[in-house]
């Protein structure tokens, strides 16, 4: 078993502290409400620029750790298993970089270990750690399958992500119900054909 570096993992379900907001943060807030056409002093939107503050504090919690400090820690004890880890359907959710809007969706991530493994935990800690971040769903695809690929030193990995855009179902062109799919294919999945069907024939893609 390879030792840890010690850094604690963190909560990624867990609301940040009632962090204190700068006055300059909730008066630009102010300013968006008004700018929106409503008043920021009316009753109900008092608090508003406070909450908003630390809620994009929480959004963007990915931005305050590594994510590739949740593979520091594997485990070589694996029986001679040598075949395909997928951890699949995982929620997520992100904030396009362009317009800020949600982005929401599912992701499937595999490798083939070549000597040793990682709590499955981790994949799911290591793909919320790049969406809490301000994002391009190319990108987070990438980013997920890079990280595991030079940290773990896998035959393959394959990470697919399927999520819906707000700032494409809610607005500009406003198409609900409109999904995409992205992929990234490392070593083996990648050169080998049949490797690569197999791992989606497992995640259903």
């Amino acid at each position: 078993m390879s030792a840890s570096n010690g850094t604690s993992e963190g909560d990624w379900g867990a609301a940040p502290e009632k962090l204190p907001v700068p006055p300059e943060i909730e008066d630009a807030i102010r300013t968006l409400i008004r700018w929106a056409g409503d008043d920021p002093d009316r009753e109900g939107l008092l608090d508003t620029p406070g909450r908003v503050a630390r809620a994009w504090k929480e959004y963007c919690q990915g931005y305050g750790s590594d994510p590739a400090q949740h593979l520091s820690r594997t485990f070589d004890e694996v029986g001679g298993y040598d075949e395909i880890v997928l951890l699949k359907d995982i929620p997520f959710q992100s904030h396009c970089e362009h317009h800020m809007a949600p982005i929401i969706g599912t992701a499937h991530i595999a490798y083939l270990p070549r000597n040793r493994v990682v709590g499955i935990s981790k994949l799911a800690r290591v793909l919320h750690g790049y969406a809490r971040r301000l994002q391009v769903q190319e990108r987070l695809t990438a980013q997920v399958a890079d990280c595991i690929w030079h940290h773990l030193q896998p035959k393959g990995v394959a990470v697919v992500i399927e999520a819906s855009h707000a700032c494409m179902t809610a607005r500009g062109v406003r198409t609900p119900g409109v999904g995409m799919t992205t992929s990234r294919m490392m070593g083996t999945f990648r050169t080998d054909e049949r490797s690569r069907r197999e791992v989606l024939a497992l995640m259903g893609s």
